[in-house]
């Protein structure tokens, strides 16, 4: 006959076993924080605040995403609070990436569903479609621009939980404030990468994603004054005034365009970008924005980003 396990052995089996799924749990949960927040040390992007204590963190995949929401809202001529709207959204469905599951047959980055009409799976995964047809339901709500942001936002996503996105609304104004150039030079991020890494196909790439975000008016014509290449690895992106902007905000409208190209710099591979006497460097991303005066008067107005190949 086989021996019994004492009562004392019987008793502390059990708090082992808890104790053994305790830290499964914690490190689970340590697994989806690193995945989400990309690990200390990891390359950043910050949006500076009022004070230190204030500024908002993304990862380089939130920061792109939300750039292209940005650039989409732009494409299409619509305020700043059109794209709050869509940035809090985002941060509530998705934490702002680009997510292949989600509630029933939900995906992407506003968790839009197929069997809603939003569009097939493959659609729906493209940032740039899934942003425009957020855009597009917003704009049919009356006088959304008015309203309070859950409200604004509930039209468009009939959640669940409306009242959850306005927890949001700060950190989505301040990228907001960045990301459309009002705030000038307040996105920074860090790269990581070592310098002969820095390879993503050049400077057609970086033609290719502008316009498919901003739209063709982005770039000049061929044939037109300015350049939009500079050699295999630079673009050069005449600034002017766009959608609902005004032409005394060219400023802000190189702004909102350098400030792309920061947030797509790890996707793109882009090894510098310059605009109004300011650099930023993936070799030197630790330092942020650098004053360094343009060559000329004419290039201090234009964006110019040169990639790694």
């Amino acid at each position: 006959m086989s021996a019994q396990p004492s009562p004392s052995v019987r008793r502390t089996r059990p708090w082992r076993i808890a104790a053994a799924v305790a830290v499964l749990i914690g490190l689970a949960c340590y697994v989806a924080v690193q995945y989400i927040t990309g690990g200390p040390g990891a390359p950043r992007c910050t949006v500076r605040g009022a004070g230190d204590a204030d500024a908002y963190e993304l990862s380089p995949e939130q920061a792109a995403n939300a750039a292209t929401i940005a650039a989409v809202a732009s494409s299409r001529g619509l305020p700043e609070r059109a794209v709050t709207i869509a940035l809090a959204t985002a941060m509530q469905e998705s934490g702002l990436r680009n997510l292949e599951f989600g509630d029933r047959d939900s995906v992407g980055l506003f968790q839009q569903r197929p069997s809603q009409d939003w569009g097939t799976v493959q659609k729906i995964m493209d940032p740039v479609y899934s942003a425009g047809e957020f855009y597009r339901h917003l704009e049919h709500v009356p006088g959304y621009s008015r309203l309070p942001l859950t409200v604004a936002a509930q039209r468009v996503q009939h959640s669940g939980y409306p009242q959850a996105y306005a927890k949001h609304e700060a950190n989505a104004a301040q990228l907001t404030g960045a990301l459309t150039g009002r705030d000038e030079g307040a996105m920074t991020c860090t790269e990581s990468r070592p310098v002969d890494s820095r390879a993503a196909g050049g400077a057609a790439k970086v033609r290719e994603k502008l316009v498919r975000e901003f739209g063709p008016r982005v770039l000049p014509r061929a044939g037109a004054g300015g350049s939009a290449a500079g050699g295999g690895r630079g673009v050069t992106i005449p600034v002017r005034a766009a959608g609902a902007m005004a032409v005394g905000d060219t400023p802000r409208r190189g702004w909102e365009l350098a400030t792309w190209a920061m947030a797509h710099s790890a996707e793109l591979h882009i090894e510098q970008i310059s605009y109004a006497g300011r650099t930023w460097t993936a070799a030197d991303s630790g330092n942020g924005w650098q004053q360094k005066p343009a060559a000329s008067a004419a290039a201090a107005r234009d964006v110019r980003i040169i990639t790694g190949q």
